[in-house]
């Protein structure tokens, strides 16, 4: 499957389909019209762009529509939408029909995908942990161009989208374990910091990432004992250097785990993105062996699980007990707060989006942008990426390639 353009329009070969919304003049860039969609995933309450972020859009030349009260639970109203330029649609059928880029938080629901229309862009969030096959079926018989947050990397090999979230997921981890560790909520009535002549409690963290070290660092300004496992000798270095060596490290291997579960009183699943999780880290015997009303927080969850006791939960009903010990699985952490998640999602998808405009076709965007080359995941309906298609036995095909046979 493919597509071969000319100077007056880029033709998607889709049977005899053309897409005339992509129309291109000579020595025109592409005319990008950007729909955010209401979120439909389970207690998703983010939106992708702000309205000061719709804003800089449209100062760029980028149409933006947007469907009404998507940013109901960020508390931004339509009227602040409409009047940073957005024009706002009823519907999700709308949107879909009148937009040639989808932006949004969550992976395609199942009720979006048939609204997607041949030759569109999709960037979002994937979750190689819980990514559907048939929704990948779906993007690649409709020809989509799809990038993921996970994968949209900078030259010096930082996934900036992840770490702005993984910043939020840290530090609500943290406000999350403490509340668990109350009485009330059947924890062991445990204050996390502890007070003067009352020790405090014990927080381990699995995976010394951006998650890690932003849960260490507010577990430590709370006064929590900490401790950071990884399997990776340089990444704890950088810890304990970054914290002087205020917090203790330790190689995650199932001689320390099984040591350090046993006294732990918070563990946090903080596994980096570019870590295949392809078995939990922590067995359920490990987590048999923790002191009743102990916490855990898998943060990995949405990737795969860290604790072979993990199975997802949303914020409706966000915990679970198990051996004694209060699970909280969320996905989708960042949502919690999701104003202030929204507000640093904007922030650092802005720049990608802005590269938008800049070129006259698909391939030239990706070609010319290293970050948004890596963030594809499908292209001319092919599977570009290969842990995606090896973990749903897709045929795969390297992106350079494809775009250098374009």
């Amino acid at each position: 499957m493919g597509y071969s353009g000319d100077t007056e329009s880029i033709e998607f070969e889709l049977g005899v389909k053309t897409l005339e919304r992509w129309l291109i003049k000579p020595g025109k860039t592409m005319n990008i019209v950007l729909g955010i969609p209401k979120e439909r995933a389970q207690d998703e309450r983010r939106v992708a762009i702000s309205p000061a972020g719709v804003q800089i859009l449209t100062e760029h030349g980028i149409r933006v529509v947007i469907e009404q009260s998507a940013g109901h639970f960020c508390n931004f109203s339509d009227i602040d939408y409409s009047e940073a330029g957005a024009v706002i649609v009823a519907s999700p059928e709308e949107l879909f029909a009148d937009s040639n880029v989808i932006v949004k938080v969550s992976p395609p629901q199942p009720e979006e995908l048939p609204l997607f229309t041949p030759g569109q862009m999709l960037i979002s969030a994937l979750h190689l942990g819980t990514v559907s096959r048939h929704v990948i079926e779906t993007l690649l018989e409709k020809n989509i161009t799809a990038l993921g947050f996970e994968f949209i990397e900078t030259k010096d090999g930082e996934l900036p989208i992840v770490r702005t979230l993984s910043e939020i997921a840290g530090s609500l981890a943290i406000q999350t374990a403490a509340k668990y560790l109350e009485t009330g909520y059947g924890g062991s009535g445990i204050l996390l910091g502890g007070i003067a002549g009352v020790p405090p409690a014990h927080v381990t963290i699995v995976g010394a990432g951006t998650v890690g070290l932003f849960a260490a660092q507010d577990a430590l300004g709370l006064g929590a004992q900490v401790t950071v496992i990884d399997k990776e000798i340089n990444r704890l270095r950088r810890f304990e250097a970054f914290f002087n060596r205020h917090l203790v490290t330790a190689i995650a291997n199932d001689h320390y785990i099984a040591e350090i579960a046993r006294f732990s009183d918070v563990m946090i699943g903080a596994l980096s993105p570019k870590q295949k999780i392809i078995k939990p880290l922590v067995s359920e015997q490990v987590v048999k062996s923790m002191k009743p009303g102990s916490v855990i927080i898998d943060v990995s969850i949405d990737q795969g699980a860290c604790f072979s006791t993990s199975r997802h939960t949303s914020h409706t009903n966000p915990i679970y007990v198990k051996h004694g010990v209060t699970h909280y699985c969320v996905p989708n952490i960042p949502s919690a707060v999701a104003k202030t998640a929204s507000f640093a999602l904007t922030n650092t998808l802005l720049p990608f989006l802005l590269k938008l405009s800049e070129h006259e076709t698909i391939s030239d965007i990706l070609w010319k942008s290293h970050s948004l080359r890596k963030g594809t995941y499908i292209f001319k309906g092919y599977v570009t990426r290969k842990i995606l298609a090896e973990l749903l036995d897709f045929p795969f095909r390297e992106i350079d390639m494809l775009l250098a046979a374009s």
